[in-house]
């Protein structure tokens, strides 16, 4: 495998097991831990699979052509046998003539020959194209100064316009219609009353091309996208592979119009207007003669030959989504379309887990998976994705607000609207009245002042649900299509923006008069929900709230479209109609990854923490019908050394006070003051960072405020800064900055102070994703096992689904199953953080004697599993981390 530098040994045991899954079309579990250098090998492993895989299939079509050129010469004209007069004419064993077989199969090779030529001529196209745009540079300078001249006559061009309005002298109240126009719902068709789809302008054809064979990677977040596409960068394929990223339009906008809309729905359904815009602006000039009509705006940088050039560029060089973004901003290029229309050509497709994981999104994408090979990486939390992705919430405030915006645009352009607009406006408002009703509220009161009687939580299947609340007649999924084709969740958006708030001017005539009431109804939503105790709502987050809450109600919808015995729908009645709310609960995420399995040659399921991995085979792969024979799993061991690691069970601390951290015990005075001591202890001979998590946000506080009121806290901060894991995402960077300059003021001071100590949570902001490498992370200790809560509603009803559905593991119930899983999953994810690379090194701590029972330990991860010490007592414990201690010192 060509490597920038010689791999480890598991590096390439990785490669040869990913090389051997992609060729066989295998389905793998992949599993190699944070600091072996996971990202190249998948890079290096599945781009060699390529390549030989592109020379095999370009080998074996030459061989086919040959052969079809060399027959072609050199045959001898042979006759079809034909029936002679008195003889039957002979037959195959199918009962066709052999004539009739013959033809037919010479047909067959001789399209598949046609193909072969066609496939091969665009290829040679594509390869010239790019290879110009690579060595030639004019090109480049004299694509940029055409669209500067454009831009010049676009700007020149408006300037006269405006100097003719000056002297005709523009109305402005028939300005201000103008833009209202804009707001009103197009007439609407159904996919099935349409007979010709329309799609991209006819110049848009030549941006389409066959898909090729190639790989989709998919990780979690945008940055790690952004960091694997430069490992590609600086790998041996860096220059020769054709890469696409792929993002969502709140990434890939260039538009500061658009941009500036901030929510991703509006965003999208911004876009989508502007697009269909311009697709309608032909037909619109033809209508000019007949009835002139106001114009509609249309995006600048959405034409053919821009988003051409674009194509090309990203295909030339490996790009990631911020320098997509500078291409879009210098060639006045949309990157979202541009680098949609780049998917076919490409090699490796680079994009976020929603955009493959919900086929919506993946079709309106253009990514076609048939054949093609998909690789997951940070899979580790796989499952719980899908199931988020493909669940909805809607609050009884959203529905009541949908309601009323939705009554006040119906009535103020009634006369506008079209038959089939109106009757879907009403179906929605339909489906609204019977949510509220099921909340038990009335749709036309003030949802905060409405109390409901009987609070709890009610679970229903959607069936159950559907004929209650007596919406089972109508088609969701006709309405949901019609939401998505029609905008109007934007068109409603548009409509409160303009008359929403208080300090727009409204005209007053007898229809805007009507919208007083859709501004008084707004204004005490927004004083209801300011009563005390409630946290204040920041402004711009207000605004999207009672501005759009059909958006949200658009996913529900979508939602409740899933089959019967797949999902929940959870009704959650608190203090008042606006407090309660609608939850679609996704039960069983297989029916969404099938079809991926299904279509893929190939499916790779990466991660640095993958154990425990039955989830995966029962609760995904089994359930998505993929034969056991097909799934691989894969696991190494880490690069480090084995000194450089020390991995301690403590069954008890130092006065001897058994360590189980149950909801019974860990509440006891004693339990927390002996957690004290062993991090006070430890503080002592464990220089730099120590790491230690809670299972929740509310013990870690409970333990806090305890060590504040014996003491323990001072004695703690006399040896360690202390730091708490804040709850608010947009805080955590500025605690990581302190708590890392911290560490270092005291490495390079010396003193009495000898770093800090982290308080974190498990599955917290700090708990996934962040590095605490070196000296910022020299001890993580685990306080307890972070078991989830066994009351949710919503894990009680996933518990009863996998018992009915799932075989029994081993005599254990799949419900208890799940139970340990989510609980160990959780802790590798958090020990996870501490060793990065190959030359660190680190202690962990795990503070529970259940850690050592056979179905919980075998769930650790392999490299920690097999390095673990189990110490009865603290005495035993703290002697191995003097030494680690020591270590530490000579080594700095």
């Amino acid at each position: 495998f060509p490597f920038p530098y010689t791999p480890y040994l598991i590096q390439e045991r990785f490669m040869a097991a990913l090389y051997g899954a992609l060729e066989a079309g295998r389905v793998g579990i992949f599993e190699s831990p944070t600091g072996t250098g996971k990202s190249l090998s998948l890079i290096c492993g599945a781009l060699s699979w390529l390549r030989d895989f592109q020379e095999k299939k370009q080998q074996e079509e030459a061989r086919l052509l040959a052969l079809e050129e060399s027959g072609q010469e050199g045959k001898k004209k042979q006759q079809l046998p034909s029936a002679e007069p008195g003889h039957p004419e002979s037959k195959d064993t199918a009962g066709e003539p052999d004539w009739v077989t013959a033809f037919v199969q010479k047909k067959e090779e001789r399209d598949m020959m046609d193909r072969l030529k066609e496939e091969q001529i665009r290829r040679k196209k594509r390869e010239e194209r790019l290879e110009k745009i690579r060595h030639n540079v004019q090109l480049k300078y004299a694509a940029k100064r055409k669209r500067s001249e454009e831009d010049e006559t676009k700007r020149l061009l408006q300037l006269s316009k405006e100097v003719l309005s000056e002297g005709a002298g523009v109305d402005a109240v028939e300005q201000l219609d103008h833009n209202e126009e804009e707001l009103i719902l197009a007439e609407y068709e159904s996919d099935e009353e349409k007979k010709a789809i329309t799609g991209l302008e006819d110049d848009d054809d030549d941006l389409e091309e066959e898909h090729v064979t190639k790989i989709y990677y998919c990780s979690r977040t945008h940055s790690q996208l952004s960091q694997f596409v430069r490992e590609v960068q600086k790998s041996p394929f860096g220059k020769d592979t054709r890469l696409v990223s792929l993002g969502s339009r709140q990434n890939l906008c260039v538009n500061e119009e658009v941009r500036r809309l901030g929510a991703l729905q509006l965003i999208n359904d911004r876009c989508m207007e502007m697009q269909k815009n311009k697709h309608e602006k032909k037909s619109d000039e033809e209508m000019e003669g007949k009835k002139r009509r106001v114009s509609r705006t249309v995006c600048p940088f959405y034409s053919y030959e821009q988003m051409q050039f674009l194509r090309d560029e990203v295909l030339v060089e490996v790009k990631d989504i911020e320098q997509l973004v500078a291409l879009g901003r210098e060639t006045k290029a949309c990157p979202y379309y541009g680098s949609r229309y780049a998917i076919p050509a490409a090699q490796l497709v680079v994009l976020p887990y929603q955009m493959l994981l919900h086929e919506p999104t993946r079709n309106a994408a253009g990514i076609k998976l048939k054949d093609q090979v998909v690789i997951i990486d940070e899979a580790h939390n796989l499952i719980d994705t899908i199931t988020c992705i493909h669940s909805a919430e809607v609050s009884g405030s959203q529905l009541c607000c949908a309601h009323s915006q939705l009554l006040q645009y119906m009535e103020r352009y009634r006369k506008r609207l079209k038959a089939k607009n109106l009757m879907y406006i009403k179906q929605i408002l339909y489906l609204l009245e019977r949510f509220v009703a099921m909340l038990g509220g009335n749709v036309n009161q003030n949802p905060n002042c409405q109390a409901v009687s009987q609070t709890g939580t009610l679970l229903k299947s959607i069936n159950d649900f559907l004929f209650q609340s007596q919406i089972d007649n109508i088609n969701l999924f006709k309405v949901r299509r019609y939401c998505e084709k029609s905008l109007i969740s934007r068109k409603l958006f548009g409509f409160v923006e303009q008359y929403g708030g208080s300090a727009t001017a409204v005209k007053t005539n007898k229809e805007n008069q009507k919208l007083a009431g859709l501004q008084n109804f707004l204004l005490t939503l927004q004083q209801g929900s300011d009563k005390e105790g409630d946290p204040p709502v920041e402004p711009e987050n207000e605004q999207l709230r009672t501005a759009s809450p059909l958006m949200q109600i658009e996913g529900f919808l979508s939602a409740l479209t899933n089959a019967n015995q797949d999902g929940r729908v959870i009704l959650n009645r608190q203090g008042t109609v606006g407090q309660s709310s609608l939850k679609f609960l996704l039960l069983n995420p297989a029916v969404h990854f099938a079809k991926v399995v299904e279509e893929c040659r190939a499916v790779i399921i990466a991660g640095g923490t993958m154990q425990p991995v039955a989830d995966f085979r029962e609760q995904l792969l089994s359930c998505a019908g993929v034969d056991p024979a097909r799934v691989l799993e894969f696991s190494c061991g880490h690069v480090i050394p084995l000194e450089n690691i020390l991995p301690i069970i403590l069954c008890s601390g130092p006065s001897n006070q058994q360590l189980e951290f149950t909801y019974q015990t860990r509440d006891l005075p004693q339990m927390m003051d002996e957690t004290g001591r062993i991090l006070c202890n430890l503080c002592n001979v464990v220089p730099g960072g120590v790491v230690c998590f809670f299972p929740s946000y509310e013990y870690e506080k409970q333990v806090y405020a305890h060590w504040e009121k014996t003491g323990l806290l001072t004695r703690l901060a006399a040896k360690k800064k202390i730091f708490q894991e804040p709850k608010k995402a947009n805080q955590v960077e500025q605690v990581l900055v302190e708590y890392t300059k911290c560490i270092k003021r005291c490495s390079q001071a010396g003193g009495q102070m000898t770093g800090a100590l982290l308080l974190s949570v498990v599955g917290g902001k700090m708990s996934e994703g962040i590095n605490f490498s070196d000296d910022l992370g020299r001890c993580v200790i685990m306080v307890g096992m972070p078991y989830p809560n066994i009351k949710s509603p919503e894990l009680q009803e996933k518990m009863t689904w996998l018992d009915k559905t799932m075989p029994r593991a081993a005599g254990q119930a799949p419900s208890r199953v799940l139970i340990e899983n989510l609980c160990m999953k959780a802790v590798n994810q958090s020990i996870g953080r501490a060793i990065r690379h190959q030359k660190d090194f680190a202690s962990i701590l795990l503070l529970d004697h259940r850690y050592t029972r056979p179905a919980i330990f075998n769930k650790l991860p392999q490299w920690i599993r097999e390095r673990t010490q189990v110490k009865p007592t603290f005495g035993s414990a703290f002697a191995e981390l003097r030494k680690v201690g020591t270590f530490i010192l000579c080594t700095a």
